[in-house]
């Protein structure tokens, strides 16, 4: 799984991708949770949305929510009613989070990240 990543950031650059994730997780997860009180019969489609939410909220399997992220957006920019143009920028940060990684403050750094080892003195 670590070599999906560039690196896991830390500092700024780690605080950012936060940022991002948080904001995607958000909109997936209200997107999921709205639509289930508007239209039930959908169910798998929320639940999907709602699972990609919170695993980007977690940091954990970021490239795959991601990607599905990108796919969910795609998909509502051009089936769903409404303004496409959030559904875009969804697709655009669900990739961009696919392609980056989930930062140093993840499930996924504490799992894959690099870990230093240390070779005792004699």
């Amino acid at each position: 799984m670590q070599r999906l990543f560039s690196t896991f950031a830390k500092g700024w650059p780690g605080m950012g991708l936060l940022c991002l994730r948080l904001g995607a997780a958000i909109a997936l997860f209200h997107d999921g949770v709205a639509g289930l009180v508007e239209s039930p019969h959908h169910f798998l489609r929320l639940l999907i949305d709602a699972a990609a939410g919170l695993f980007l909220a977690a940091g954990l399997w970021t490239p795959i929510a991601g990607g599905v992220a990108a796919i969910l957006g795609l998909w509502g920019a051009f089936w769903r009613s409404g303004d496409p143009w959030s559904h875009i920028l969804l697709a655009i940060v669900g990739a961009g989070l696919a392609m980056l990684g989930p930062g140093a403050w993840s499930v996924d750094a504490r799992l894959f990240g690099r870990k230093r080892i240390r070779i005792p003195d004699r």
